[in-house]
């Protein structure tokens, strides 16, 4: 299985969705809390093309995006295969 890096903030709605997810896949997570970490969020969007918006979800070295993204490769029947490729 691939590692899973969660970029968050601690009052994010979509980053708690996303953890949630994750959690009922049965998936464990790194989860970086940028709420108060301005350096921690320069990495984050460096890392994500980027993006400044949280939740940032990384699968192995593949960027995923955000909560959206998570869910809809869950939808698509493509998040289990991401995580065993």
């Amino acid at each position: 299985m691939k590692s899973i890096v969660i970029y968050t903030k601690s009052w994010c709605s979509y980053c708690h969705a996303a953890k949630e997810l994750l959690r009922r896949k049965g998936w464990t997570f790194t989860e970086i809390d940028v709420t108060t970490d301005p350096a921690g969020q320069q990495e984050m969007s460096k890392k994500a093309g980027g993006r400044t918006s949280v939740p940032q979800i990384f699968i192995g070295d593949t960027h995923v995006g955000g909560c959206d993204d998570l869910y809809a490769l869950e939808d698509a029947g493509r998040l289990d295969a991401l995580m065993a490729a």
